[in-house]
């Protein structure tokens, strides 16, 4: 649909109709999903050098010192083969040290920034190194089979996991046997955590937590605490208000690649969708425009919402809505249960999609 295309309450605009959400269900092959585990479009570019620690948090400054050093660490053979390595010695099966590291501290202090910028200064062809959420590493495990991902990351000399989650107990057995499978074959490990605001002293048990919980891997990881306060509110004007149906509407329609859906239609798709195809289903989106967004009914809605969101700031997607802020989509209920940290991190993320979709409404 084209030109001269009726918006609601506003005078016709010459301009391609908005895609909708709701119309797309991509299906995704395993191959891709291997592909695909690379650092996200919005960290391609950064390194060590262009994270700025917080001069009031020495633990930043600390931390890209010791993920240099780990990343120097792997330039060599992988460590079934004959090369050496400061890191890991030169007998896999039987480590003297941490042959991982373990980035917990709040959401926003900078842990997928400083994750990424590990990938990129291991010296390694990118077919040679893995960086994926925890649910996009269940979910290659789903597409490929316990046995084929073993032997598709073995090889690797470095395997990232963003966002190392805890919450469910199978996921967790699962990838623990496989990390334990990959750490026997010499691969490198690093992940993270988050830990809520304002409690940053339970970070210490966060981490003791995730190395209780990969049993065997315990001894192979060094926690590495990063205190701070979330950068992408720091020194930052507040998220815009929601604007008017009509605002959203009319932007959507003269935004070039932008989407278009009414929210709980959207949340109702995201139910039939698998969330390893969530960003597929963004592909090509430049903007995405919410109309009526209001609480999410249930905890199973609420956790599909967090995995697009944070496929959507992967991909660096601003959102223009419409109805309630973004901090009034979880109940309290929600944001003091057990996926909080979850729910914590998808409202840091989309207010800050919301400050970039600004410049789509007209002044």
């Amino acid at each position: 649909m084209s030109s001269s295309t009726a918006v609601p309450g506003q005078s016709p605009i010459a301009e391609t109709a908005p895609q909708s959400l709701c119309a797309l269900e991509p299906r995704v092959p395993a191959d891709r999903l291997v592909a695909e585990m690379v650092p996200p479009p919005r960290f391609d570019a950064v390194r060590f050098e262009t994270y700025v620690p917080d001069p009031n948090q020495p633990s930043q400054t600390e931390a890209v010192e010791v993920l240099s050093g780990f990343a120097a660490g792997l330039g060599g053979a992988h460590a079934t083969g004959s090369g050496k390595r400061k890191w890991f010695g030169r007998k896999p099966a039987a480590p003297t040290g941490p042959r991982g590291v373990y980035l917990d501290g709040g959401y926003g202090v900078g842990k997928t920034h400083l994750l990424a910028s590990l990938w990129h200064a291991t010296s390694a062809a990118p077919s040679l190194k893995a960086f994926g959420t925890f649910v996009e590493l269940t979910n290659l495990v789903g597409a490929l089979g316990f046995q084929q991902t073993v032997q598709t990351l073995s090889g690797h000399r470095l395997l990232c996991i963003d966002e190392f989650e805890l919450d469910d107990p199978g996921d967790t057995v699962l990838v623990s046997s496989l990390l334990s499978r990959l750490v026997e074959a010499g691969v490198a490990l690093a992940a993270t955590s988050n830990t809520l605001p304002g409690k940053l002293g339970e970070g210490r048990f966060a981490a003791a937590d995730f190395l209780r919980e990969i049993q065997g891997l315990s001894a192979h990881f060094r926690p590495l605490r990063i205190d701070g306060e979330d950068y992408r509110h720091r020194g930052l004007p507040e998220a815009p208000p929601p604007y008017s149906p009509e605002q959203v509407t009319k932007a959507a329609y003269a935004t070039a690649g932008a989407s278009l859906d009414d929210f709980p239609a959207l949340l109702h798709h995201l139910a039939r969708v698998h969330p390893s195809r969530y960003g597929a289903l963004t592909d090509g989106i430049t903007a995405v425009c919410l109309t009526d967004v209001e609480p999410v009914p249930d905890q199973s809605t609420a956790l599909r919402l967090v995995v697009l969101a944070d496929r959507l700031y992967d991909r660096e997607v601003p959102v223009l809505a419409s109805g309630l802020p973004f901090d009034r989509l979880f109940s309290d209920e929600m944001l003091n249960g057990g996926y909080r940290k979850k729910y914590f991190r998808a409202i840091s993320r989309l207010t800050a999609l919301a400050r970039d979709a600004k410049g789509l409404v007209a002044q």
